[in-house]
Order: C-alpha cells, then sequence, then structure tokens
C-alpha cells in the first residue's frame, strides 16, 4: 500500500510550481510515496513544466492535466473546488500531505517527520507544521504559528473559529479510501476548512514547531477572495458551521452557536 499521497491542486502557478515539485521530490522517506498533481486548465505554462517532471519521474508523479476548468465558473469562492475534490478522492495513500502549487517545502524529512508521529499516535488524525509565510509586495515574512500554537489540539479549538494550520503543512489520515466526504462539504467555499474539521471529528491534531515549508501570499490566491470583507464568505462560512452543527448531532452545540453569533454579527454590520 502507498504510504503517503503529496496532493497538489494547481492553476496558473508557472512561476512557482518548479519550486513546490523540487520540495516535494527531495523527501527522503524509508516509505513510498506519490505525488498526485492537478492543474485545472492553466491558461500559462504551468501544464507544459509539470509534464517535464512527469516524464522525469514517471514512478513517483501521477499528473491530471484537465483540458478544461474542472470549476465551478461561478461563484469565484468556489473556484478550484472542483479539482481539489477530484485529487483527494485520487489519493491512494494511507495518509496525504497537502500542498498548493504556489506553497513548497524546505525540509527533506518533513513527511518522514510527520509520519512518524501519526504512526505512533493512532488516535491522531492530522499532524501539521510552522511554515515562514513569504509576501509578494516584499512585506516582512513571519511564522505562521506562533510560539503559544499548542502540541496537541482538537476540534473544539476549530469549531471556536480559530484556524492554526497553514495548509501545506497538513499530514492526514487518510479516512477517504473507503468513505466519502461529508454531504456538507460540497457546499463550503473553505474546502480546508471542510476537509479538516471531518478530520478533527474522528482524532486529534498534533503539531511539529520547526518551520518546514513555505506559505506564499500573493495577488492570485484565493485567500484574497475568501476575505471578511466578502458577504457572500462570510455568509457561506456561517451556513457551514451550522451544517457542521447538525453533522456532529450537536455535541459540541454551545460552541459553535457562538461561532455563529460571530458571523452573524459580521453580516448585519455589512448590510447598508
Amino acid at each position: 500500500m502507498m504510504k503517503v499521497s503529496v496532493c497538489v491542486p494547481v492553476y496558473n502557478h508557472e512561476n512557482f510550481i518548479a519550486q513546490m515539485l523540487e520540495g516535494a521530490l527531495q523527501q527522503q522517506t524509508t516509505f513510498p510515496f506519490e505525488i498526485v498533481i492537478g492543474d485545472d486548465a492553466s491558461t500559462d505554462n504551468t501544464p507544459d513544466i509539470i509534464q517535464t517532471f512527469a516524464d522525469r519521474h514517471p514512478d513517483l508523479i501521477r499528473a491530471y492535466l484537465h483540458p478544461q476548468n474542472l470549476g465551478p465558473a461561478e461563484p469565484r469562492e468556489f473556484a478550484g473546488r472542483n479539482n481539489v475534490l477530484f485529487l483527494l478522492k485520487a489519493c491512494r495513500g494511507q495518509y496525504v500531505a497537502l500542498c498548493e502549487g504556489d506553497d513548497y517545502w524546505t525540509d527533506p524529512y518533513k513527511l518522514q517527520k510527520q509520519v512518524e508521529m501519526l504512526d505512533a499516535n493512532p488516535d491522531f488524525s492530522i499532524c501539521h507544521h510552522n511554515v515562514e509565510v513569504i509576501y509578494e509586495d516584499g512585506s516582512e515574512s513571519h511564522f505562521f504559528n506562533s510560539p503559544s500554537q499548542k502540541a496537541v489540539s482538537n476540534i473544539e479549538d476549530l469549531l471556536r473559529d480559530h484556524w492554526f494550520m497553514a495548509t501545506a503543512s497538513i499530514l492526514y489520515r487518510n479516512y477517504f479510501l473507503q468513505e466519502d466526504f461529508a454531504p456538507w462539504h460540497a457546499k463550503a467555499a473553505a474546502g480546508d476548512w471542510a476537509l479538516v474539521l471531518q478530520l478533527a471529528a474522528r482524532g486529534e491534531i498534533a503539531y511539529l514547531p520547526e518551520p518546514m515549508g513555505v506559505y506564499r501570499k500573493h495577488r492570485g490566491g484565493l485567500s484574497n477572495v475568501q476575505a471578511t470583507t466578502n458577504a457572500f464568505f462570510i455568509q457561506n462560512r456561517k451556513e457551514m458551521f451550522e451544517n457542521v452543527n447538525e453533522w456532529l448531532n450537536f455535541a459540541y452545540d454551545s460552541v459553535v452557536q457562538q461561532t455563529v453569533k460571530k458571523y452573524a454579527a459580521q453580516l448585519r454590520e455589512m448590510k447598508p
């Protein structure tokens, strides 16, 4: 069985994708891993770069170069969702490591360290680590996690609307080899939240404090669309928490209600 699948959604990342793939290919492991990469019909040179790497490493890279964008085209807050869902289901590893095409890893033992953590702790569903955040506009870089980040977190931390995992740092136990995603997953604009909430419902979250990758902030990133100034996104986030609350049979209702109230207040403030 494949131990780790590295899941890489890509769109118009010609300036970044080579660095991402080099960081994945340099991983030193005692187990087999694969790179599952999906280009969502990029309009730049990204597909050609991916194909070059795939030709050089046919035993490691499974490349899906979609001739048409998988969408959905609207709303824009859902851009790339179908490509991500396709790739997540294509991952056949016991574990899945996430890294979008514009981020990259810097530690050649990243996968080894995270797998050893989850292998030794079967009650944990996720392992994440610190990363450096760098900015296209030259703003000063900083670490994603503060020194106070907890070594062990759980679903209640997430339900309090506290996001503490850089997507490029996440390695998770692949429950979805045999199971479908929750029915509300496809309705959530924030796909990383939807995925992690389902995982956290199955086990705790381990944190490794050393920085082992880079999260790149730039104008083309989806985080610029999924912003706190976007009323559609805030409404969608509120509905996601409401759906999760029901899915969890209201086991954390008092926690979720506080989060839902916060988003409802933001929406009221946004109305003219």
